[in-house]
């Protein structure tokens, strides 16, 4: 198969996973429309957004597979991936870090804590992904610094709402 052609199929699937995050979304803000959500649009939006980034992430599976399928030979896309995906858990290491510690307002990580939960809502969406791209790494040491980027944003997102339970009692 011609490299066109896989581009082709992984921005065709890409797109497809747009256009049903979009349909979905358009059905779920007209069956949930109220008073309530309007009094509260800027929790719903963040809802909603989180909402989109699900239905998306689930509609491009096939796309990402397929991409990750016509890469599974290339050597240095897996170095670097697998180097990245360590970087992009020491970040949800340091954003855990940030919101146990809860600096005050004087901190210079003030700013940091105060972001970090967003950062930690997007583990289970990191973990999955850097789990789908250890199933077709080259070899066996980029598997398992995906595994690791993997288990290391499981443990970020469940300690986190371990916190949160632990807290709200």
């Amino acid at each position: 198969m011609k490299p066109l052609t896989k581009i082709a199929i992984v921005m065709g699937g890409y797109l497809l996973a747009l256009l049903v995050a979009i349909v979905v979304m358009y059905i779920y803000a007209t069956l949930v429309d109220s008073p309530e959500r309007q009094a509260s649009s800027g929790m719903a939006a963040f809802g909603d957004s989180l909402l989109f980034l699900a239905v998306f992430s689930i509609a491009a599976m096939p796309a990402t597979v397929a991409a990750l399928y016509f890469v599974r030979r290339s050597d240095t896309f897996w170095r670097l991936t697998s180097v990245v995906a360590l970087c992009i858990a020491m970040t949800g290491i340091s954003a855990l870090l940030a919101y146990l510690f809860n600096f005050d307002a004087n901190s210079m990580f003030y700013t940091w804590s105060t972001l970090s939960p967003l950062r930690i809502l997007l583990a289970p969406f990191l973990a999955f992904g850097f789990f789908l791209c250890s199933l077709f790494a080259f070899t066996p040491i980029y598997r398992n610094r995906l595994r690791a980027a993997t288990a290391i944003e499981a443990m970020i997102f469940i300690v986190w709402i371990v916190w949160i339970l632990a807290f709200r009692r």
